[in-house]
C-alpha cells in the first residue's frame, strides 16, 4: 500500500510561493532524488499547470534542471481538476470523486505518492488521507500568499526534524 505525502518549500510564516525563493544546490539535489524515488504524484490544477514548465526542454537549463525535468516527466501523474479537459504526457485526469481515486491509487501502488498543491492537500486532509506532512522551511518571511495549510491545520505529531541543504529545515509530521 502506498503512502500519501504532502511536502513543499515554504516561508517561515507558512506561505508557499515558487517565485519568491528557490532551493539552493543541495536542496535542489534532494528534490531530484525525491522525484526519482516516487511511485507518482497527485496534483491540483494550479500546481500541475506550474509544474508543466518541466515538460519542455529549455536551452538555458543546467544539468541539474535537465535531470529534474527527466525525473518529473518519467513519473506517473494524476491531476484532480473540475475544469481541465486534458492533461499532458504521463498524466491522468481525475474528474470524479477524488477520495475514491486516491484510495484506489494507494491500494494499487507501493512507495510514496506525493501530493502537490495546498488546495488539493486540504481536500485530502479533510478526507483523512494524507499519511505524512513534510514542511521545508526557508529563512524567508513573505507576509502573504498561499498558505501551506489551505484550511485549518489538522492535529499533527512531529516525527522528525532535519537540515536539508544549506539553510532549509524539514519538519516531518504524521496525523495525531
Amino acid at each position: 500500500m502506498a503512502t500519501l505525502v504532502f511536502g513543499m518549500n515554504l516561508s517561515l510564516d507558512g506561505y508557499v510561493d515558487h517565485e519568491k525563493f528557490a532551493p539552493g544546490p543541495q536542496l535542489f539535489r534532494h528534490w531530484i532524488e525525491y522525484e526519482r524515488s516516487l511511485a507518482g504524484s497527485v496534483y491540483g490544477r494550479r500546481m500541475y499547470e506550474i509544474m508543466r514548465y518541466w515538460d519542455d526542454d529549455r536551452a538555458d537549463w543546467s544539468a541539474e534542471e535537465q535531470e529534474f525535468a527527466a525525473e518529473w516527466r518519467r513519473q506517473p501523474k494524476w491531476v484532480a481538476s473540475r475544469t481541465l479537459k486534458s492533461v499532458g504526457p504521463n498524466a491522468t485526469l481525475i474528474e470524479g470523486d477524488i477520495g475514491s481515486a486516491i484510495r484506489d491509487l494507494k491500494a494499487r501502488l507501493a512507495g510514496e505518492i506525493a501530493v502537490a498543491g495546498p488546495d488539493l492537500a486540504g481536500s485530502l486532509t479533510d478526507l483523512g488521507m494524507i499519511d505524512e506532512y513534510r514542511l521545508y522551511f526557508h529563512p524567508v518571511v513573505l507576509g502573504h500568499g498561499m498558505p501551506f495549510f489551505a484550511g485549518p491545520r489538522p492535529p499533527l505529531r512531529l516525527v522528525a526534524s532535519d537540515l536539508v541543504g544549506e539553510e532549509t529545515v524539514r519538519l516531518t509530521y504524521v496525523p495525531a
